[in-house]
């Protein structure tokens, strides 16, 4: 074990958010045109969905996570902004539409998610199917990452989702072991590492992403990043959690800058091949780099 460098002190929940976690407010005309089209063209994407702090960064540079199969999901994670019920929605036309977005925008590497969609057999694995195939039609030198939900040890499900011929695969673990009975009540641990190394064993670059603030411990994280290499994963982001609203889990640190370094030294050390980190990276920030 290398001697980790002194941080410093992580705030508590009740002081005000600190000054390395202020956001430019999304502005310019290339935001402006970006979001044109997504409303255009009826789409939701997560960065509208999920408050997502890199919002103005991402769509100023004309890119957008889209976000497939409706905007309600069928989980209740206690960490998410993104709507949570039955949903009703179910478009099969959405791919072509997405696709159509993305040449129109002009997009080199594509990010796409969805929502959990537990009520359906297949957990939609065929509309992320068609959606990557007809992405690729139209703008064959266009890379994708996809980020997939849990498909509940649906593997047959998970194998339709991923060999549509996307680059990247990312399924996001989210937080510790210890905490996902009370941040991710309706997923596991142990099955979402299991997708992860099914998704590598099929030959995908893999990804997930870890929230920090929610309570974890440092050893936590590293078991955590010891777990995802003995299951094959490629690259992790590390990023800071943000109360979506009162109702949310409420953020128990805020996590210092210099910590975050720590843990991408950390990841990189523990075998881990690429680590984002820093307290506004979120799953698809910089995500053209992890290819």
């Amino acid at each position: 074990m290398i001697e980790l460098p002194v941080v410093a002190p992580a705030a508590t929940r009740h002081n005000k958010k600190p000054d390395w976690l202020r956001v430019k407010l999304p502005i310019g005309q290339e935001y402006a045109r970006v979001r044109n089209i997504v409303e255009e063209n009826k789409l939701h994407t997560i960065c509208q969905s999920g408050n997502c702090p890199n919002m103005g960064e991402c769509w100023g540079a004309g890119t957008a996570t889209f976000m497939i199969l409706g905007n309600v999901c069928t989980r209740s994670c206690t960490f998410c902004a993104v709507a949570t019920g039955r949903p009703n929605e179910y478009d099969a036309d959405e791919p072509r539409r997405v696709a159509e977005a993305i040449k129109l925008m002009g997009v080199k590497h594509a990010v796409l998610t969805s929502v959990n969609r537990d009520e359906l057999k297949d957990k939609g694995a065929e509309i992320w199917y068609q959606t990557v195939v007809q992405v690729k039609e139209l703008s064959p030198s266009t890379t994708i990452e996809t980020l997939i939900p849990d498909t509940k040890g649906n593997w047959d499900a998970l194998i339709r989702m991923i060999e549509g011929g996307q680059e990247v695969v990312s399924h996001n673990m989210e937080t510790v072991e210890r905490l996902y009975r009370n941040v991710r009540p309706q997923a596991k641990y142990a099955r979402s590492l299991e997708q992860t190394k099914r998704t590598k064993e099929f030959g995908k670059r893999t990804k997930s992403g870890i929230m920090l603030g929610l309570g974890e411990t440092q050893d936590e994280v590293f078991k955590a990043m010891d777990d995802l290499v003995e299951n094959g994963l490629d690259v992790l982001t590390l990023g800071q959690y943000l109360q979506p609203t009162k109702m949310h889990h409420e953020v128990i640190e805020w996590i210092h800058p210099d910590t975050f370094a720590m843990y991408k030294e950390e990841g990189l050390r523990r075998g881990l091949n690429y680590v984002e980190s820093g307290a506004l990276v979120r799953s698809s920030y910089h995500a053209e780099k992890h290819i």
